[in-house]
Formats: structure tokens, sequence, C-alpha cells
């Protein structure tokens, strides 16, 4: 299915009116804009690689980025495909390379020269080439070659600098191409990924909803909008992804691709990543150097079970707000002073004092029977969340993502402190509740 204005029934599928600019927020009744050109599904794209590219315009001198099994899988073959009609660099990282700022550096030194860049991989790959260009300010667009996350039409990276695990300002691609071929071969752990990083739609959307009704932060119903019709068919399909169904497939790389286009279009990564990802990202940063590989999705996955568990236990009796903040000597305790002096500004922006305090229990006392209803309407029971992984084959425990419990923990009960965003983490602990639940999730 090759995704252009001119396509079909272009009003019918959200992705195609996305592209041919025709998809209409309901909220503003305007038509909502991407800034990705191109967005091609085929069982095959063997052979279409260089019209593909050649019809973003990017330039003649393009650098293909991937690592060492991203190049076997897939870029190597881009890179023959491009090299009678561009003049190809290959920017090669090593297998397993991470997403922190020596090798954005090194892609950038590589591309110095270069007009554009093509990523082909998954998160690692898209995340430094996106980064990367939106630094030079150069277009890039991505092969995928497996689907485990929902970043690749997101305008957002994630870098790790200085060792801290930061959602960073990029740019979206011009164009973004999956061949299902390629992406059903992927190894079941990163389908399973895939998976992970979808099925946090719920967590996510309940503490954003949560944010915006407690404290009237910013909140759009678009990116949730866009999955109406593709999330139910993913969690009745899951199992037959792990079992090689292309039509499986689709569903989950059309799952992925919306999702990531939702937090383009509201500008933030705030509808895909809230408590789940903040626990995520804490692991990151943090977990012990001989701590076995582990793909994000699944790491999702597990956090997203503990995010819904928390979030029913807080739907089940309206919170209570206290004074809350965090010293700066606790945060030296805990993170180190590097680490501290980076987290400190985030989480002293979420500092509630008496008067905060106040209101916001006031509001509870007042709506809270009105805020609970909307929650638990787009709220997703931990025991389907626990089911639709499990019918993957996914990491369902802590342990089975290679942590031990006290490390995991520590990880819910710090992870609100690395970033000003407000979730079911800041509810409970600010009433206190928090500590005494985390033996329970």
């Amino acid at each position: 299915m090759m995704l252009h204005p001119e396509a079909d029934q272009v009003d019918d599928d959200p992705i195609a009116a996305l592209v041919a600019g025709r998809y209409v927020d309901r909220s503003t009744s305007q038509p909502a804009r991407i800034a990705t050109r191109s967005i091609v599904i085929e069982e095959s794209l063997a052979g279409r690689e260089a019209d593909l590219v050649a019809a973003l315009g990017m330039g003649k001198r393009i650098g293909v980025v991937s690592d060492k099994d991203t190049h076997t899988v897939l870029g190597a073959r881009i890179e023959s495909a491009l090299a009678g009609r561009f003049e190809v660099a290959s920017i090669s990282l090593p297998a397993a390379p991470h997403a922190d700022d020596d090798n954005v550096a090194r892609i950038r030194a590589a591309s110095a020269s270069l007009d554009a860049l093509i990523a082909v991989g998954s998160g690692t790959i898209n995340d430094l080439a996106k980064y990367a260009s939106a630094l030079d300010g150069k277009p890039y667009a991505v092969f995928g070659t497996a689907p485990s996350m929902n970043g690749y039409t997101s305008l957002t990276a994630s870098i790790s600098q200085h060792g801290h695990k930061l959602t960073l300002p990029a740019h979206a691609p011009l164009g973004a191409f999956f061949d299902l071929s390629v992406l059903a071969a992927a190894p079941k752990r990163m389908i399973r990924a895939g998976v992970g990083d979808s099925i946090c739609r719920a967590t996510a959307q309940t503490d954003w909803l949560l944010s915006h009704l407690l404290l009237g932060t910013s909140y759009s119903d678009l990116p949730f909008d866009l999955l109406a019709d593709e999330e139910p068919q993913l969690l009745d399909v899951a199992a037959d992804l792990v079992a090689g169904s292309r039509d499986a497939m689709r569903i989950l790389v059309r799952t992925l691709i919306l999702s990531g286009l939702g937090t383009a279009i509201v500008g933030s990564s705030a509808p895909a990543s809230q408590a789940e990802h903040l626990i995520s990202h804490y692991i990151d940063m943090l977990a012990p150097v001989t701590r076995p590989s582990v793909f994000h999705g699944e790491q999702v996955g597990v956090t997203t079970l503990s995010a819904a568990r928390l979030q029913e236990e807080m739907l089940a009796s309206p919170p209570r707000f206290a004074p809350n903040s965090v010293s700066e000597a606790e945060l030296v305790a805990h993170f180190g002073k590097d680490l501290a002096d980076s987290v400190a500004p985030e989480i002293a922006a979420k500092a509630i004092d008496s008067v905060k305090a106040d209101e916001l229990n006031h509001r509870i006392e007042r709506d809270w029977p009105a805020i609970a209803s909307r929650l638990a309407a787009i709220h997703l029971s931990p025991s389907r969340i626990e089911a639709v992984l499990h019918a993957t084959g996914a990491p369902l425990t802590p342990g089975a993502i290679h942590l031990e419990r006290d490390f995991y923990e520590a990880a819910i009960l710090h992870a609100r402190e690395i970033r000003n965003r407000f979730t079911v983490l800041d509810v409970l602990a600010s009433g206190g509740r928090l500590a005494k639940l985390i033996p329970t999730v």
C-alpha cells in the first residue's frame, strides 16, 4: 500500500489522509499537518528503493546509516539500489550501537559533506540519524528493519547525553518505508518489543489526561483518534505476529506509524510516553552495565504493566495531595552529583507546596467522580495488557528483563524525578501511597 495524496479513498485511511493533508482534527475542525511526505507499506520494496528516495528530492549525496546487523539485513541492498542514481556514502556503526552523543558525533562527522541521510534500522539507528540530521539541518528518510518501536515518524529522538536519557527535539523523516517481508523476518524479540511500545497507549493517555484534568496542561484526543481502529485489531492479533502473519504485521506497523504521527502533530512525546516511559528511562540511566541487552519495547511492556496497576489503584479511591518536594541533597544521594544537576530542574518544576496541594485536594473533592469516569473510559486493565503481552511471549516481570526487584522498586519510586511530566507516579507519591504500593506492582 503506497500512501500518497492521490491515493484512492484517502479519507478512509488515516495515514493516507494525513499524507494528503486531508485528515481533520475533530477538536479544531482543521486539517492536521505532518512533515512526512511519503509513507509506503508493501509486501516488498525490492527494486523500488531508488525511486522512493528520488521522489523526496533530498539531493544527490546520500549517507546510508546502519549498524553491522541492519547493514546485512537491508542496508547493503539500499546502498546498491541507490548507487546508480546517487553518490552513496556508507555510514556503518558496530553492532548494537548506543543512541548516545558519541555516535551522533560520529554520524555528523561522516556526513559533513552530504546532502541527506537515510536510516536503515529501527529505534537506535533511526534516532541517531534523525537527531544528527536535525542538528545539521539536513533531511532524512528511514527504511525500517523491525517493528520494534513507534518513533519512526515522530519529531523526537531518545539520546543519552552524559548518562542522562533525554527525549530531544529532532525532525520527522521526509519518507518512511516499510518492507513487510523484512519486518516479518525480524527477531521475534523485536516484534514483541513493538507490541510493548504500542500497548502503552493506554497508560500514556490516562496519565496525559490526568495531568490535563488536574493541572490544566495541554491535551489532545487526536493521537488517540488516529489509533481508534488499529489498536483493537492489534490487541486481537498479537499472537499471530510471532507466528509470522503478514496481515498482523501490517496492523502492527500501521499502529506504530500512527502513534509516531500523533506525537509529531501535537509536537510532544506526551501521547506515547508517560509514567511507563519514565520508569524505563530511569532503568536505561542507572541499570548495572553488566545487565544483558533488553529492547526498549520489551522493557516498556513490563513498565506499562506496573503503570497500569498503579493507575488502577489510583482510580479505586480518590487521591490526596500533601506538600511534596525533593531536596538537592536527596537527589545527589540517589543519582550522584552529575545526574542530580541534570534532573533537579525537572523535579523542581513539579514541586507541590501547601497552596497547590489545597487547590488540588479541593478539585478532587469537587470533581473526582467525573475525572475518574473519564480516565476509566480510556484505561486498559492490567489483566488485558498482561494477556496481550503473554500471547506474544513478551517479558512480564522485572526478572524477565534482568532486573533485581530492589532496583526495579527504586525505579518506580524515583522515576518521576527525572522529568517534568506529571503522572500517576506524582499523584501517588504526593499522597504517600506510592512507596506502599510498589511491592504490589
